[in-house]
């Protein structure tokens, strides 16, 4: 912003030093930059900067450079200017005298041409055939390009004249795969709608680790974890075909995300055998779609599981421990918060986890309106109550702690070096 002043007060250098102190108030106004050339031409006439000693100009060009926003050596420059002319103009524009240009259009575009008959070599490479263009093959064309550098090559087909002659640029196409629907799953408040995710025990010394696979249930927040050894479909798909009967109502919904081990035609073909209505698949930039399963990574895989690397040997080991007493314990004891909607001032829908909605994904279960309906033919709620209400939360808890030892013991003395 260029900034002009009020300088009819300003009459003399003692004025313009006091004004530099701080310790007069002027009145500033904004102004073009024609205007505060202007002024700056007449301020310097003015106080008759051409007949001042040295510390008075340097106190003047203090004051231009306050005054109009522009740096010390700007109004140096300009100042200049005005002693050899008398006045003060923009000289932005392009230069009286160019550089000349060495490599013409024409070499451009028959660079371009080159280019496209090779299909764009290196620099290198692309250079040793003008060279050979005109050296060998006598084109008197390449005559130029024959000396031409790498840095200059490429510098010409950034350009713009060269992007021209290779035509138009054909951006990115995604990969469209025409296996489930991209959007979120609508369970309207019935079990048997899941989300699913993989979680990866890590690497370690060019071993592969345990794949898990987690399954949540999006209205009941019922979860059966399952491992394999690889992510192959050979390994996942009994395993997941395990996981989805041990729910105890029927799938009605599978939702992942884009990754390719659930997003392919075996999956398909397994989910159309179990009679699964619903194949969705997660939205680009819409993290709320699979929320639920990836926060249970955390909150429950990893915390169980760890995040250490277990060879993916022991994943029979690990999948009957998730299996027969993580997922059991997690059903039947282990309480959750299920989100209460409301509507704020604003119309925004917002959740609230209140204590009085904490409660374990079989009592969510229960809790379902009309929910024998939902039980796999032959299941009771009889039967049901008797692994949820056969043993305590606490002992629960206590027989999961020492599985979950056993299990690691077992994975460590089988690495540990024999004695």
């Amino acid at each position: 912003m260029i900034v002009t002043l009020e300088t009819h007060r300003l009459q003399t250098l003692d004025q313009v030093q006091a004004f530099l102190d701080g310790s007069a108030a002027l009145t500033l106004a904004v102004a073009e930059r024609p205007a505060a050339y202007a002024w700056m031409a007449e301020t310097l006439r003015r106080f008759g900067y051409a007949r001042l000693h040295r510390q008075a100009r340097g106190l003047l060009l203090r004051y231009l450079a306050k005054v109009s926003g522009l740096s010390r050596q700007q109004v140096t420059r300009l100042v200049a200017q005005w002693r050899a002319s008398g006045r003060i103009t923009d000289r932005r524009g392009p230069p009286a005298a160019p550089f000349a240009r060495r490599y013409t259009r024409a070499d451009i575009a028959l660079l371009a041409e080159v280019d496209a008959l090779h299909g764009t070599l290196s620099g290198p490479a692309t250079r040793k055939l003008c060279e050979r263009a005109y050296r060998v093959f006598a084109d008197a064309r390449f005559e130029r390009l024959a000396g031409i550098s790498n840095g200059h090559l490429y510098n010409l087909r950034h350009g713009a004249t060269y992007q021209r002659q290779r035509g138009t640029v054909t951006k990115t196409r995604p990969v469209q795969v025409a296996i489930g629907e991209r959007r979120p799953p609508t369970p309207y408040g019935r079990p048997g709608y899941l989300r699913v995710d993989s979680v990866h025990q890590g690497d370690r010394d060019g071993l592969k680790g345990v794949y898990l696979i987690n399954t949540v249930d999006a209205i009941t927040q019922f979860q059966f974890v399952g491992a394999v050894e690889r992510i192959s479909e050979r390994f996942l798909l009994p395993v997941l075909e395990q996981l989805l009967s041990d729910f105890p109502f029927p799938i009605l919904g599978f939702h992942a995300d884009n990754g390719s081990e659930y997003i392919n035609h075996r999956v398909a073909t397994l989910l159309n055998k179990l009679q699964v209505s619903e194949f969705t698949k997660s939205r680009a930039r819409q993290t709320n779609d699979n929320a639920l399963v990836e926060s249970k990574n955390g909150s429950v895989v990893r915390k169980h599981l760890g995040y250490a690397h277990i060879p993916s040997r022991f994943a029979s080991r690990v999948h009957h421990f998730t299996r027969t007493v993580l997922s059991p314990y997690l059903n039947f004891h282990r309480p959750c918060f299920f989100p209460t909607e409301v509507v704020d001032r604003k119309g925004r829908i917002r959740k609230r986890y209140r204590y009085d909605t904490l409660m374990t994904p079989y009592e969510a279960l229960k809790a379902v309106p009309e929910a024998h309906q939902y039980l796999r033919p032959g299941l009771t709620f009889a039967a049901l109550d008797a692994i949820a209400y056969g043993v305590s939360d606490n002992d629960a808890a206590r027989h999961l702690n020492q599985a979950r030892a056993t299990l690691f013991r077992s994975i460590n003395k089988a690495l540990s070096p024999a004695a």
